[in-house]
């Protein structure tokens, strides 16, 4: 049994996080504690359990519970009462998704008419779930690191559905965690999230801070790593050389859309490194670089 509360109005205290919280103050949510952050779609709500973040509460269409029926008149916010899968749409989505909540019987499940959820901008690439998840906290890279053969590395990285593009490539191409300096756009983000269909929660991810008293490559470089700097530059080597490909802790770093590395992360880097183009174009969008170069870098491709 399904139970779960129908609301109608968007600024209901209990869907502050849903509606009327921006990304820093989900963030910030339980300051000092780690906060909290939204997933959308079943399938990546379904990733983010996995990985073992806690779901604090879902939000529903009604017509998936079954509440289809209700007319705006009708709901006036209190308790639905409980339903049976057994007695709600048969759609194969709908079915996923009472899949999905069935196995969180103690977490509330909030329920709003999708005549009111399709007028709130985005909702419709949240294909009718969203679920408020616990944020983990994150230890200090230099341990995941020990552990490591192929890690990237996001450098102010800001927009979010690169971020999200890169983590879906690390997954589908075994690499083996993403290290983000701490001007990059949070993993966890909505769309960040939703555009790496959940592989955000696979990989093991951690933040350099810019004001560590060292540069991060040298702390790479302590750790063992070879880094090569995608860049282009007069010295730099194609990324088919194979002194990369044999290294046996590599550690590829990619920069900003707009302005790509800093000189320094540049300059400390042991290779930069560039991928051969056609005559007149001299780069990629950083999401299309970093599956070209895990690809071609990864530490069992034949």
């Amino acid at each position: 049994m399904l139970t779960h509360t129908l609301i109608i109005d968007t600024m209901d205290a209990r869907l502050a996080p849903y509606f009327q919280l921006n990304e820093s103050q989900l963030f910030h949510y339980y300051e000092p504690e780690p906060g909290i952050f939204i997933a959308e779609s079943a399938k990546v709500i379904s990733r983010a359990l996995a990985a073992g973040y806690e779901p604090e509460s879902f939000l529903v269409e009604a017509e998936v519970l079954g509440a289809g029926a209700l007319s705006l008149t009708e709901a006036t916010g209190a308790d639905a009462g409980a339903l049976s899968p057994t007695e709600t749409s048969s759609s194969a989505a709908d079915l996923e998704i009472l899949a999905l909540l069935s196995r969180y019987p103690d977490v509330p499940i909030y329920a709003m008419p999708r005549e009111i959820l399709r007028h709130i901008p985005g909702y419709a690439v949240t294909r009718g779930l969203l679920c408020a998840l616990r944020r983990k906290m994150l230890s200090p890279p230099a341990g995941l690191l020990k552990h490591c053969n192929r890690i990237a590395v996001l450098e102010s990285v800001d927009n979010p559905a690169n971020v999200g593009s890169i983590f879906r490539s690390a997954a589908a191409l075994s690499v083996d965690a993403v290290i983000l300096t701490d001007d990059c756009t949070d993993p966890l983000y909505r769309r960040a999230a939703r555009v790496s269909m959940g592989c955000v929660f696979q990989i093991p991810y951690r933040f350099f801070y810019w004001n560590s008293q060292t540069h991060y490559v040298d702390d790479l470089r302590a750790l063992g790593y070879t880094t090569c700097a995608m860049a282009l530059t007069d010295d730099c080597v194609s990324i088919t050389d194979p002194r990369l490909k044999s290294a046996e802790k590599l550690a590829i770093i990619m920069g900003s859309e707009g302005h790509g590395l800093s000189e320094e992360t540049i300059r400390k880097a042991d290779y930069v490194v560039k991928i051969p183009m056609a005559e007149g174009v001299d780069s990629l969008n950083v999401a299309a670089a970093s599956a070209l170069a895990f690809w071609e870098l990864g530490k069992n491709k034949d």
